[in-house]
């Protein structure tokens, strides 16, 4: 499974409104899910962040987590150019976000392994500062494609 297979236009948005967290994280949520189920999804997400910041510094967060809301493995992507506050791990201000939900019971641990993949992406994005050169969201996932395929 590739990060590319996962992303869809449709669950990605490039200017984000939020200027703190929990708008943000409420903004990437309902780009999975809707109504009841998005404030359960947000829920367990802010629970999430209570253990440890998924800023993960350089202007990059992954939120993540699990619940039996979803039934296979499902990601969004957000990006501000103004920054959010994000409690990151070296205090500066997150502007691209991927949001990685699973079901509890994950068939070959794909969670993990998208999260390791995210992340070495968002190593590239950042080395090259190419954070803010996707102006469409199919140029964004073009581009992680590329990334994925210098890194594999």
């Amino acid at each position: 499974m590739t990060l590319t297979s996962l992303l869809r236009p449709d669950r990605i948005n490039l200017d984000l409104k939020a200027k703190k967290k929990p708008e943000a994280l409420r903004e990437l949520v309902q780009m999975i899910r809707q109504g009841d189920d998005s404030e359960l999804l947000l829920a367990t997400l802010t629970k999430r962040e209570e253990l440890g910041s998924t800023g993960i510094g350089k202007g990059i967060a992954i939120p993540h987590g699990r619940s039996l809301l979803i039934d296979k493995l499902e990601m969004a992507v957000g990006r501000s150019t103004k920054g959010v506050e994000y409690d990151s791990i070296d205090h500066k201000s997150a502007h691209l976000f991927f949001l990685i939900m699973a079901p509890p019971q994950d068939p070959g641990n794909q969670y993990l392994i998208t999260l390791g993949r995210v992340a070495m992406v968002c190593q590239e994005l950042t080395k090259k500062k190419r954070l803010f050169d996707p102006q469409t969201p199919d140029e964004l996932i073009e581009l992680v494609r590329s990334l994925e395929e210098k890194i594999r």
